[in-house]
């Protein structure tokens, strides 16, 4: 065990932060981040590619059930398009969407406070554990959450300088009287001259904060009197994910693709992910490997890469054209939800809702 001189500096050394030279929270408080350590896993080999890339041609049938499910859903259009138009063109533009996700944890310190309530106070008793070497337990993979840790052998036990060991505190309400001036009197006890029925002819109130005690308990210690003051470790678990979507001539928007799903082609997690080398849209392999450049320049200086998930889906899309009362028009069905775009509905009208 090493001895409190040689570990730590005394409690009360100049400078204040008992905590700014111990090994590895050197500047508590400063800004900045705890750098992770370096990875030591090796980049994997490129994954095989699916044969299977083809996703089936949406029948008339379903299409026009999409439409009709349309103009359901809107209060102001008739179904009579959806019902009597007449289907004469329906032409795909599948296309794909690619997913990466980076799964992430950051740490960061500071000196922190509680009450105390009876914890060992293990400052000098040996060294703490590095930053990176405090045990903390991941989520599941690729969601986040944040935990707050008390860094073992930082503890120690002070009096609360905010109520000076006392536990309570002086009520501000009432300047620690216990008792304000009669409101319905104004402190004269007296009420057409009489005495006044809210005080009792005192003229003074129960201070209504501190109950007529005069005195709070103490917001920093909660009445404890003694403080526990240690290192407090962050630990951030991150899901960081981007998406391309492959550009399609058809006309419809890509944000649109954002609220629907598509035929999964491809999945893959591991430590580190690999750009999709051979994947038989060009695009697809350049977007793969321009984003993971990106995060791993974004996150492994500041965050230890945990794991790396990519993700490839091919997004159905149809253009629909129809004919109704002599007029030519169109509508989109797109992901595996057959959703609709359908911008000019031509049977529609204004509603009022009473």
């Amino acid at each position: 065990m090493m001895s409190s001189s040689a570990a730590y500096p005394p409690l009360n050394a100049p400078g204040g932060n008992m905590f700014n030279n111990m090994p590895g929270y050197e500047g508590i408080g400063a800004a900045g981040f705890l750098p992770p350590p370096m990875p030591t896993e090796p980049v994997p080999p490129p994954q095989p590619m699916p044969d299977n890339w083809d996703i089936p041609a949406l029948t008339e049938d379903i299409a026009r059930e999409a439409l009709k499910d349309f103009a359901s859903s809107h209060c102001c259009y008739g179904s009579d398009p959806a019902d009597k138009g007449v289907i004469t063109n329906m032409e795909p533009f599948n296309t794909f969407r690619y997913r990466l996700e980076t799964f992430t944890e950051v740490r960061s310190h500071e000196s922190a406070q509680k009450p105390y309530e009876g914890e060992t106070a293990d400052f000098y008793t040996q060294p703490a554990p590095q930053p990176w070497e405090v045990q903390a337990k991941p989520p599941s993979l690729f969601t986040n959450h944040t935990e707050e840790i008390r860094v073992p052998y930082t503890s120690s036990v002070k009096e609360c300088d905010g109520c000076h060991a006392k536990g309570t505190k002086t009520c501000q309400n009432c300047n620690g009287n216990g008792y304000k001036s009669c409101t319905r009197c104004d402190g004269s006890g007296k009420k057409e001259e009489q005495d006044c029925g809210r005080c009792n002819g005192t003229g003074k109130d129960k201070c209504s904060k501190c109950n007529g005690k005069g005195t709070l308990e103490c917001d920093i210690c909660k009445g404890k009197k003694k403080l526990l003051t240690y290192i407090k470790l962050k630990v951030e678990w991150k899901n960081n994910e981007n998406d391309y979507v492959v550009e399609q001539n058809s006309g419809l928007k890509i944000d649109d693709l954002d609220s629907v799903s598509g035929k999964e082609l491809f999945k893959n997690s591991q430590y580190m992910a690999y750009p999709l080398l051979g994947f038989p849209d060009h695009n697809i392999y350049e977007a793969s490997e321009r984003l993971i450049k990106e995060h791993q320049s974004k996150f492994a200086q500041t965050s230890r890469i945990l794991q790396q998930r990519q993700t490839v889906e091919l997004i159905p899309i149809t253009k629909v054209n129809y004919k109704w009362k002599e007029g030519m028009h169109l509508y989109y069905v797109y992901g595996k939800e057959n959703k609709v775009s359908a911008e000019n509905y031509p049977d529609s009208c204004c509603c009022v809702i009473l």
